[in-house]
């Protein structure tokens, strides 16, 4: 449920097609008139310097509030950040063809600690309680204040999910982080089937305002990640979530296997120069930590989805670690970001990229990146390249296997780092006949 694509087949489409769906914000949704928001001249406090971002349209033509476990009513008063993690929970499972199966199903996702709309509402019908205008005004459901962990339950219940839920927050690099606790949870068997994702549903205007504050927004309304001339990154609102199993059982039940994930890797920098100045040393743990538990060499990947959000140094750093662990490269690899389609999806940008990847690896073809016409200079000399256009995805010919790989990040701020490696499932040649470093991880499947 992203800006432009409320399917993967819609976001792939959206990726091959090199669209930019960035736009200003939808009238109304900040509950004020935009220009009296927006910064004027050098006063930039409660203010932003630009309305732009990635914006869902069209959810409410596709969501289907029936069909849960709880009360439809129940569903259509909260705010769409529970409709979106019911939504695309439910779409996950129903793809994966897992809905009705009574199989032991978990849950795991992100989200952004922030208030919601409906919950900024609810705070502002206290606040004006007694007032002319409140008496006519319709009341928010109070239960929309609990945006953290309530998500989480709801969608428990109504997926009727009986190995439990629960949501957490690493900023940028929650999705991948709950991708990693998911498989944790397959390996201990205390689940068959987990949905892990992320979704961003939190007030806009609380973004943007917070976002401008900290010097991080695109002062011109763009996302452009590697660009010599970025200046900062565009947000972005959304949800999505995949559907893991262990590799054996899908293999017995012949489910539809879109990817095998052979390693995870996360680190946690701790007091650094600031929570926006991203640390090469915990990168390179992160990315490191991801090879040394899959099997497979940095050589053996031909694709990287990075995090790359389009500010100066947040861009650099992240190749100067790449190199860090990759070394030098008989070819260099092909990079992109799925930020220069749709900004910034915080809490959901490694999911999204996933997912991307995964329809990359359907198609053979390695996806574009946009606005790279001026690459910063940390990519020179590098052993990476931005693909500026589409290209069959065919495979360096010294990785022995032939076999598709790619490399995803996400680093939140903070020092939240997250690596994951996904590899095409081919039975003759993939994980079903490797030996990883660590037998008992890299064998669960996207499905």
């Amino acid at each position: 449920m992203l800006p432009g694509a409320l399917n993967p087949k819609e976001l792939w489409e959206l990726v091959l097609a090199g669209k930019d769906v960035l736009g200003p914000v939808p009238a109304g949704r900040w509950g004020i008139a935009t220009e009296r928001v927006l910064a004027a001249g050098s006063s930039t406090v409660d203010r932003t310097s630009t309305d732009r971002g990635g914006y869902v349209k069209g959810f409410e033509q596709c969501f289907d509030p029936t069909g849960f476990a709880i009360e439809a009513e129940d569903v259509t008063s909260l705010d769409p950040l529970f409709q979106w993690v019911l939504h695309t929970a439910r779409e996950a499972l129903r793809d994966a063809g897992h809905a009705a199966s009574g199989t032991r199903v978990g849950a795991i996702f992100g989200n952004l600690s922030f208030p919601s709309a409906s919950m900024s509402c609810y705070a502002e019908s206290i606040w004006r309680a007694g007032s002319d205008l409140s008496a006519t005004e319709p009341q928010p459901d109070p239960r929309n204040r609990f945006t953290s962990g309530l998500p989480a339950l709801i969608l428990e219940r109504a997926l009727e999910l009986k190995a439990g839920a629960f949501a957490l927050d690493a900023a940028c690099a929650s999705s991948l982080y709950a991708i990693k606790y998911a498989c944790d949870w397959l390996h201990d068997d205390r689940a068959d089937v987990m949905l892990a994702g992320a979704v961003n549903c939190a007030d806009d205007l609380f973004i943007h305002v917070g976002f401008s504050a900290l010097s991080a927004l695109s002062k011109s309304g763009r996302s452009r990640p590697f660009h010599r001339e970025a200046d900062g990154l565009m947000p972005a609102e959304g949800a999505a979530f995949v559907a893991l199993r262990r590799l054996a059982d899908a293999r017995r039940d012949g489910d539809e296997i879109l990817g095998v994930i052979r390693g995870v890797g996360l680190s946690n920098d701790g007091r650094g120069q600031g929570a926006l100045v991203p640390a090469r040393e915990g990168q390179v743990r992160a990315i490191r930590a991801a090879y040394e538990v899959s099997g497979v060499s940095p050589r053996d990947i031909s694709l990287l989805e990075c995090h790359a959000t389009g500010t100066a140094i947040g861009d650099a750093t992240e190749i100067e670690s790449l190199g860090d662990v990759f070394g030098t490269l008989p070819e260099p690899v092909g990079i992109g970001s799925l930020k220069s389609n749709m900004g910034h999806l915080i809490t959901a940008a490694g999911v999204a990229g996933l997912i991307k990847v995964l329809e990359g690896m359907r198609a053979s073809v390695r996806p574009p990146t946009l606005h790279a016409d001026d690459p910063i200079d940390a990519l020179d000399g590098s052993s990476f390249r931005i693909l500026e256009k589409a290209e069959p995805w065919q495979v360096p010919g010294f990785v022995s296997d032939g076999v598709r790989r790619a490399g995803i990040s996400a680093f939140g701020f903070g020092g939240n780092n997250a690596h994951l490696i996904i590899e095409q499932f081919d039975p003759e040649r993939s994980i079903a006949n490797a030996v990883p470093a660590d037998p008992q991880l890299a064998k669960f499947v996207v499905g």
